[in-house]
């Protein structure tokens, strides 16, 4: 897996997540989202996306939004990750 590629187009994904509103986000919760991205180099990447309750004692407060994408290859098992975490407020977690 080309890791310079794969992490431009997970960068870029996340970047989309992060500008939509918390609840728009929340909708995703339990919704698992997979898709294939065609990278410039013509290969095909898995992207995995899943939003859960930060804690998931504390329902509807602090979301995660994670993102994982690997080649089909041998990085499934152990995919590149990245999340953030957002309040109701619509304010990332920790930033």
């Amino acid at each position: 897996m080309d890791t310079a590629e794969a992490r431009a187009l997970l960068t870029t994904e996340m970047e989309k997540l992060r500008g939509k509103p918390y609840a728009d986000l929340v909708t995703l919760v339990g919704d698992d989202r997979n898709y294939e991205i065609v990278g410039p180099s013509g290969v095909t990447y898995y992207l995995d996306i899943q939003a859960f309750w930060d804690d998931p004692r504390k329902p509807n407060e602090n979301l995660r939004v994670m993102g994982a994408i690997d080649d089909g290859g041998l990085r499934a098992y152990a995919p590149m990750c990245d999340s953030f975490a957002i309040e109701r407020t619509g304010a990332f977690v920790g930033e």
